[in-house]
């Protein structure tokens, strides 16, 4: 039995995916962690505390003011955590002590690596932390590896497009797989040749295959890490590709190309008999005079307009126009926290039975991430649409923790020998 600890836990993503709707034999998530600063009504929590009740312990508490000894001990820390600053810098009481920017909690989740010691971590966030920030190109992902390497783990990543495996969305997340350097899986690990491991050997090729040639457009490339934290968040710059290795502070970076599968179609995922509600209605014009429609039009158009800055600078604001109603014969647009609403990235679709325009209902967002229909309805509607912005696709959880199983069997077969 593999125990899970889950922080940043939304509406539990990596526990639907791990344990699935009855518990898995293999994963057995003893805490979760969800808190969203500054809400009085805590909506994902509360989801989370519905659909998982009398399942292990659940917290609603800032994760910084969490004691690691109120933590359970784990194999495998999961966690989906917010692109930040992760900056730092000495303290000022010891020469060899770190301090981050408060409220990053990439650094609570280093805080339980450093105590709990997992043997496994497996994380994810949005691609561009891979590109973070933008006048020091990958200083942050790099900070999180240094990090990582200080503290006795070799780490893997990789972008996933979840469309490109079969899924209904075009959601693409940076994934992080950190393994204890001690572990068997690490032992494996250290003698293959990198580029080997990230296509044949590695924690992601078996369960996402990808083309023998990578990119020609960018190249792989191999650096060793400042052995400072501070000197890599103060000086170091790197353009990371879609995936790679680290081992022993050195790391290899190579673009891969993903063997596509044919996905699933957001037509597919489509209600029959929706409500009328969330039919536009154009008889009604919006504050700016046009009607919702014609707002539509506008939105998802393409652009090029002259704006002015404040200094007086002026300049041309351009943009691409999106398909406008979304095609229901691939896969869905990138669902943002605004779905829902009359923003630009809002779908709209024609509805097969009507062919009126549309907004997707809650729960077709739910089944675009591959969760139960009427997970989230613990909760009022914009607040569906909010946390269905924010979750990961349950079914590349599904699939990684099938991989992390079968490792996992290896690492427990040879503590028996032992």
């Amino acid at each position: 039995m593999i125990k899970v600890v889950e922080l940043f836990a939304g509406v539990g993503g990596f526990r639907l995916g791990l344990e699935g709707l009855e518990k898995d034999k293999n994963f057995q998530v003893v805490w979760g962690n969800q808190w969203e600063p500054g809400k009085k009504v805590q909506h994902a929590y509360d989801c989370y505390a519905e659909r998982f009740e009398n399942k292990e312990s659940h917290s609603n508490k800032d994760i910084a003011t969490v004691d690691t000894e109120d933590i359970p001990e784990h194999e495998l820390l999961v966690g989906g955590f917010p692109c930040q600053d992760y900056s730092v810098a000495r303290t000022l009481s010891g020469e060899q002590g770190l301090e981050g920017k408060k409220g990053v909690l990439f650094w609570e989740i280093m805080r339980i690596v450093k105590d709990k010691q997992p043997l496994f971590v497996l994380l994810e966030n949005v691609d561009r932390l891979l590109k973070s920030p933008s006048s020091q190109r990958g200083r942050d992902f790099a900070v999180m590896l240094g990090s990582f390497r200080d503290a006795g783990y070799s780490v893997e990543w990789r972008v996933i497009n979840a469309a490109d495996y079969g899924f209904a969305q075009r959601r693409r997340r940076v994934f992080i797989f950190a393994y204890r350097n001690d572990s068997q899986f690490a032992t494996t690990q250290q003698v293959m040749n990198d580029s080997e491991l990230l296509h044949h050997e590695g924690f992601f090729c078996s369960e996402f295959p990808v083309e023998e040639n990578s990119s020609t457009v960018h190249l792989p490339f191999s650096e060793v890490l400042p052995e400072d934290v501070v000197e890599i968040s103060d000086t170091f710059s790197a353009r990371f590709r879609n995936s790679g290795v680290m081992k022993n502070g050195i790391f290899y970076t190579e673009e891969l190309v993903p063997q596509k599968f044919a996905p699933i179609t957001l037509g597919m995922k489509l209600e029959k008999d929706v409500d009328e509600r969330y039919f536009l209605k154009n008889d009604e014009l919006l504050k700016n005079g046009k009607t919702v429609l014609e707002n539509f039009t506008y939105l998802k158009g393409p652009k090029s307009i002259e704006r002015e800055t404040k200094d007086g600078h002026k300049y041309k604001f351009t943009e691409g126009g999106i398909a406008f109603p979304d095609n229901l014969d691939g896969p869905a647009r990138t669902m943002l926290t605004s779905e829902g609403t009359g923003n630009r990235s809002t779908h709209v679709v024609r509805d097969p039975q009507n062919g009126r325009l549309r907004i997707l209902t809650p729960i077709e967002c739910e089944r675009l991430n591959g969760f139960p229909d009427n997970w989230t309805n613990t909760m009022p509607e914009r607040a569906r649409y909010f946390c269905m912005g924010n979750a990961l696709v349950v079914g590349l959880i599904q699939q990684m923790g099938s991989k992390i199983n079968s490792i996992y069997k290896k690492e427990d077969s040879l503590q028996e020998k032992i």
